[in-house]
């Protein structure tokens, strides 16, 4: 198959493609190659999960997992501590790429393409689930750009988001390019925030209570254009600038004639173009040392469009004084020197112990990252 059909299937089942493609290799050899800073230890918390995708904690430990085209959602737990889940269960397994999942007062909620449910007291029933039950059914059925994340925000509703329906265009309908927030009764929708191409991540930050979410850039000007985005949203009707600005400060060719970049919110931090920044998340745990405490582990899933790819990492955004003011690669290794793909990490969740959970949606393993290392 030439690239361009590859392309257009990646377009349509809501994927990419790689830039090297090789037979998969074992987890644990995949960890083996994976780097982290001295004292942590990365081991295997799951896996045989294919397109594991968004993560969310329940309680007792029992961690769920959304997939992709795999239409699977799962939920793991570790009983006996060693830190791998031997318990798992499958609460759905023919959704419409249920990315999204969040876990509020015993119910679980799945956001699938057009939709969002809910199972309700999910931990009682995890090896015989209840049928779902719809929660809001008004979203929009595209595929491209389609995964919905899912998070409760600390205003007890559902927070999601609705990529465009292109790579760059100017959506006729407003629900496009947005993000989202809708009661978990299925009442009272609105949009809160528009110029948003696609966010598969986002969170709220410890002290300041406030939304920082990631914006993968439109494709097709250049290895280096446009920044990737993080952003932080202030208030309903906010504006980030797709199509008609990228990255606070790129006119697009297509869409800018007559905008000015002064009139949308720009990001509060710019990654590198093309390296799909997706799940992100304040770490709020203690086993970390204390550079760690209250800063952006971010997942970057890793370019398809770029002549050298980059991206395939988990990078650490660190803030001060509530501003993000710099980047560090925290864990990588899934993209090899000769350009192979070994994994590409998805979303992140800290456990209750403060070790890190990070997804994996190509080897389609759940990685689970600690301090100290283990002797």
């Amino acid at each position: 198959m030439n690239k361009t059909k590859l392309i257009g299937l990646a377009v349509l089942l809501g994927s990419v493609v790689f830039p090297a493609c090789a037979r998969q290799q074992a987890p644990e050899q995949v960890i083996a190659k994976l780097h982290a800073p001295p004292g942590f230890t990365i081991s295997l918390y799951a896996s045989d999960l294919p397109n594991v995708r968004s993560l969310a904690l329940g309680d007792n430990g029992v961690v769920f997992a959304g997939s992709g085209v795999s239409g699977k959602v799962y939920a793991l737990q570790d009983k006996d501590n060693d830190g791998r889940a031997e318990t798992r269960a499958v609460i759905a397994d023919d959704l419409t790429m249920p990315n999204g999942v969040a876990f509020s007062q015993g119910t679980l909620y799945v956001a699938e393409i057009s939709r969002i449910v809910r199972f309700d007291h999910i931990l009682q029933h995890l090896q015989k689930p209840p049928k779902p039950v719809t929660v809001y059914d008004k979203l929009p059925t595209d595929r491209h750009h389609g995964w919905k994340y899912l998070r409760i925000g600390p205003d007890g509703k559902l927070y999601t988001a609705v990529g465009a329906p292109c790579n760059i265009c100017e959506p006729e309908k407003p629900i496009y390019a947005s993000l989202v927030r809708v009661n978990t009764d299925g009442s009272d929708f609105e949009i809160i925030a528009r110029g948003i191409r696609n966010t598969v991540g986002f969170d709220w930050q410890p002290g300041t209570g406030a939304l920082f979410f990631n914006d993968n850039g439109r494709d097709y000007l250049g290895d280096d254009l446009p920044p990737e985005e993080l952003n932080r949203w202030s208030r309903i009707g906010e504006h980030f600038g797709y199509p008609y600005c990228h990255g606070g400060e790129v006119i697009d060719p297509e869409y800018g004639n007559g905008k000015n970049c002064a009139d949308y919110t720009p990001p509060v931090w710019k990654y590198k173009a093309h390296i799909a920044p997706l799940g992100l998340r304040f770490y709020r745990g203690t086993q970390f040392p204390s550079h760690y405490h209250n800063q952006l582990f971010v997942a970057q899933h890793g370019s398809w469009n770029r002549s050298e790819p980059d991206g395939y990492r988990v990078a650490l955004v660190n803030f001060k004084d509530g501003k993000a003011v710099s980047e560090e690669v925290f864990i990588d290794g899934w993209l090899t020197p000769d350009e192979t793909v070994l994994g590409r990490p998805v979303d992140l969740l800290t456990l209750p112990d403060g070790s890190l959970l990070i997804s994996d949606d190509h080897l389609g393993v759940i990685y689970r990252v600690q301090y100290p290392a283990k002797i």
